[in-house]
């Protein structure tokens, strides 16, 4: 059988399986940490802007316009060991073609589409943005299953939406809106693929592993046997990262480190003299902006969002308002900042977030290594402080009234 079709079997086979407690009640999470992400993102470009452009009575679109939301202002889940966002493609596929019946259809999705993202691993990032490039067979899947498709066609909707597969680091290099849209098109890609199978669309049923294929056109030549070998007995959907900063996942251990160092010292960021930051590459590659002008450069600068947190002890969504960005403490700060590659913490990741970060001030000098990011799965956030996280992000749009009732029906979703 072909990736695809033991895939496929899989998916069509669990349809008569239980969803255990824990599993449910992870995706529930996940449903909550979505739209917490969406909410936000509705009412801010590209969003707005797509629905300027687009009629959005075909599912296509709505998945487009949701999935671009859901990755736009950076507070969505991630997937560690396969360094990419699950939920924005996938949810945004199952709500764009049914609201109503969530739970299955996202766990289909995303053990998927984590298990082609860790295999196809750190070669595949060097280039390619996961969240387009995997988020595709998430949503492909979660599709598939809404429409409860046969073995065969969840086969072929999975073989159509790999060669649909797009989306390249350099688009967010630059100030752009590039990198949200990748999430919206790969939604929108899953939804299509999935609405064609069913009518009979076929696509290459060996574009995984083939001479020409996924694996090998965008990686280095995945284990396919391992990356199928738990599915169905481990659900990864139970260790998903729920961001607890609204910026890149990269800069998390450093903000956490710099946070907890402050904290330790017992200083002010104005006694700061000096602060090191040592990352894995992406953190250096990736957050690089020195100076950031907007808000998206803001948000890919680990100089500013560890300035921002050591000066206002978080980086929410106030910190990349056009008053904040100007802070003049902030902006003061910055320049003590230095960002290096450690090739320790480099050599762990992705299976590990870390960061080494050292402060000068007061004539004195301490330094830590934070193993992790608060939010991971060796940390994770409890479901009190993912509730606080999404009615933080929801009441704002939808008011506290709002928020509370829509995320009392989350935790009730089948």
């Amino acid at each position: 059988m072909h990736v695809v079709e033991r895939f496929a079997a899989w998916a069509t086979g669990w349809r008569a399986q239980p969803i255990a407690d824990d599993v449910r009640h992870h995706a529930r999470r996940a449903l909550i940490d979505w739209h917490a992400a969406l909410i936000p993102g509705e009412i801010v470009p590209p969003a707005t802007m797509l629905k300027k452009a687009f009629p959005q009575d075909d599912p296509r679109t709505v998945a487009l316009i949701k999935g671009s939301a859901a990755h736009t202002v950076e507070v969505d889940d991630i997937f560690r060991d396969g360094i990419y966002h699950a939920g924005a493609p996938t949810i945004a596929a199952v709500v764009a073609l049914n609201p109503v019946a969530l739970l299955r259809p996202v766990i289909v999705g995303y053990e998927i589409s984590t298990r082609i993202a860790a295999a196809m691993g750190r070669a595949h990032y060097k280039y390619w943005h996961n969240t387009g490039t995997i988020g595709c067979f998430g949503a492909a899947a979660a599709a598939a299953e809404v429409l409860n498709l046969g073995e065969k066609q969840f086969a072929h909707a999975l073989a159509t939406v790999t060669t649909f597969a797009a989306g390249l680091q350099q688009a967010f290099r630059m100030d752009s809106m590039s990198k949200p849209l990748h999430a919206g098109h790969a939604a929108e890609a899953g939804v299509t693929a999935a609405l064609a199978a069913r009518e009979g669309v076929t696509g290459s049923l060996d574009v995984i592993e083939g001479e020409a294929g996924f694996g090998r056109a965008m990686g280095d030549g995945p284990d396919w046997d391992k990356a199928l070998a738990t599915l169905g007995h481990e659900f990864h959907i139970t260790r998903m990262t729920f961001k607890n900063h609204a910026c890149c996942g990269h800069t998390f251990a450093a903000i956490d480190g710099a946070l907890a160092l402050k904290e330790k010292m017992g200083i002010a960021a104005r006694d700061i003299d000096e602060v090191r930051v040592g990352t894995y590459r992406a953190g250096v590659e990736v957050a690089h902006y020195a100076t950031p002008r907007t808000p998206a450069e803001a948000r890919f600068s680990m100089k500013y969002v560890v300035a921002s947190a050591l000066t206002h002890g978080s980086v929410r969504l106030a910190a990349f308002e056009e008053s904040r960005m100007r802070d003049p403490e902030t902006r003061a700060l910055m320049p003590k900042i230095s960002v290096a590659l450690d090739p320790e913490l480099d050599a762990t990741f992705p299976r590990q977030r870390a960061a080494r970060v050292a402060i000068s001030a007061r004539g004195r000098r301490e330094e830590l290594v934070q193993p992790t990011r608060k939010g991971d799965p060796d940390a994770p956030l409890t479901d009190a402080e993912l509730e606080a996280k999404f009615l933080e992000l929801a009441a704002p749009v939808l008011g506290a009234a709002g928020a509370r009732d829509l995320l009392s029906r989350l935790w009730k979703s089948q």
